[in-house]
């Protein structure tokens, strides 16, 4: 077995990826370090992962007067790679994705990491997966101006309100705003072609921004979006609470979300069930391609340990070829409706699908995930291939895997 098809994690879990607080899971997605070559997230940028391209960080330096600040008030940032030929004037702009924080304590201690910070930002991030530069890598986009725009306001980039107390600011709308401004100041503004992409928190930032980034563009110009890990679930978790939503509910209500979330959706559903993706899909005018995984390695087991006390569902998180048989049943149920909630959405001729049945979160950043020489596959084809093939409207893609464990070509994510 290749070393990118089974991905170890060589520290325990939770030191990994985030900490419990306050019965609340912070999660950091794109902060996993495997012990391959194929390597992912963030590096100490002396360190260049595998030769990746390593992709400095801009401060966008008009932010700060139109009150577009991270939540201890530094400068919001993004890193730029150039296009060049045929994609000079294309343009792919990635949401970082990195959790959510709901509330004073949460959010205070955010502030001190480069997830509240400019201040602790890397100063250079490698560019893998969709934002690779090299055509056996990215073939499709990989000539494209590519950008990455750092998560500093933990409301995926929907807040709009301030906390004098905490000296916290929650600016996420005007970040994303800010940061639109800049690029289209820097030649994003002559775009023939655009795709808004996103992991996990971005990737639910990329499905609440769609339309809005559509609406930038003149009517002629070919614009996308696509989610990754981003269709988060309102479901009951394995405590049998909606962990989810509680949290969900204290980020909207302590950031100020409600006014930048879709009114056909707050209309007639409370504000909190309009930031879960189920809900507002079916309204996005733009076409949306959904990448996910079916046992979303971070949602599908999602609760405090305070809700597993006897560790009932400790080795079945770490590692899921150890889950027992009603836990796997258990996470059928999660893929069944995850289905449910994308059966109209796959109904539209303009939107993409690929969900397949891995134990992953996050798949286009990763290179063994989106396109290597054995990456997971629907129908023969790769996560990029899939992605190119709607994006350029070569051929439609839709596609949903069949139930664990039929297939072998997913690369799991296996802690120890």
């Amino acid at each position: 077995m290749r070393m990118g098809k089974l991905l170890w994690v060589s520290i325990a879990l939770v030191s990994v990826i985030g900490k419990w607080v306050d019965g609340f899971f912070e999660f950091n997605e794109t902060e996993l370090f495997y012990t391959g070559a194929e390597a992912y997230g963030y590096v100490n940028e002396s360190k260049p992962i595998n030769d990746a391209l390593m992709v400095g960080l801009t401060l966008v330096q008009g932010a700060r007067a139109k009150g577009a600040v991270c939540l201890d008030g530094t400068l919001p940032g993004y890193h730029l790679h150039r296009g060049y030929g045929s994609g000079a004037n294309s343009w792919l702009i990635q949401l970082e994705g990195g959790g959510w924080c709901d509330n004073i304590r949460h959010c205070v201690y955010r502030k001190t990491t480069r997830r509240g910070s400019s201040r602790y930002m890397e100063k250079l991030v490698p560019f893998l997966g969709i934002l690779s530069n090299k055509p056996q890598e990215n073939p499709d986009f990989f000539n494209w101006n590519r950008v990455k725009l750092r998560y500093c306001d933990g409301g995926s980039f929907t807040g709009d309100s301030e906390n004098k107390a905490a000296q916290l600011q929650f600016r996420g709308q005007l970040i994303w705003l800010a940061a639109m401004e800049d690029l289209m100041s820097k030649g994003m503004h002559y775009a023939n072609q655009a795709l808004l992409s996103g992991c996990s928190a971005g990737g639910l930032a990329a499905i609440l921004h769609c339309d809005e980034f559509r609406n930038m563009f003149p009517r002629t110009t070919r614009v996308k979006c696509l989610s990754d890990a981003g269709l988060f679930l309102d479901a009951v978790d394995v405590s049998g609470s909606r962990t989810l939503r509680n949290m969900y509910s204290g980020v909207v209500g302590f950031q100020g979300v409600r006014n930048n979330l879709p009114r056909i959706c707050t209309n007639h559903l409370d504000p909190t069930s309009c930031f879960f993706p189920q809900n507002i899909i079916g309204n996005v005018q733009t076409p949306l391609f959904i990448l996910n995984a079916a046992y979303d390695s971070w949602q599908s087991s999602l609760a405090p340990p305070t809700a597993d006390p006897h560790g009932y569902w400790s080795e079945c998180r770490k590692n899921y070829a150890k889950c027992s048989a009603s836990q796997i049943q258990f996470l059928q149920g999660f893929r069944n409706q995850m289905l449910r909630a994308i059966r109209g959405f796959s109904m539209s001729r303009r939107n993409g699908l690929f969900i397949n049945s891995c134990f992953a979160h996050c798949q286009s950043e990763r290179q063994d995930t989106w396109f290597a020489d054995d990456s997971p596959v629907l129908r023969n084809k790769a996560i990029a291939v899939a992605v190119g093939d709607w994006y350029f409207d070569r051929s439609g893609f839709k596609a949903v895997d069949c139930p664990y464990s039929c297939d072998n070509t997913c690369h799991n994510l296996v802690f120890r």
